[in-house]
């Protein structure tokens, strides 16, 4: 599954409101979620939003891909900058493991 972080939009017509979620990237906007995130408000001044950051940092280093408009929300709370630092300690990401461990067992 290629999983994305997007926003969902909830709320009525001319009152917007937005979920944070991570959905299957061939799924439609308001498909079932796979995880639920936190929530954007952008009616408020300044936007409001609430992220579960370990969660968050959970799916991105699990390879889920976020969109621009999720990403400026998750940079805003800190998840992206956490994730960088985690790529920068730990060197390869778990899909690059993967491949090298495939590609042992190929030359054995």
């Amino acid at each position: 599954m290629a999983a994305r972080i997007r926003l969902k939009k909830v709320g009525r017509k001319g009152q917007p409101s937005y979920r944070v979620v991570v959905l299957d990237g061939r799924k439609p906007r308001d498909a079932k979620v796979v995880a639920d995130l936190g929530h954007y408000d952008p009616k408020t001044d300044p936007a409001t939003f609430q992220i579960d950051n370990e969660v968050a940092l959970k799916w991105l280093c699990d390879g889920a891909k976020a969109t621009k408009a999720a990403r400026d929300i998750l940079s805003k709370s800190g998840v992206m900058a956490a994730w960088d630092a985690a790529k920068r300690a730990g060197g390869a990401t778990a899909q690059d493991d993967e491949g090298k461990e495939a590609g042992d067992k190929a030359e054995a």
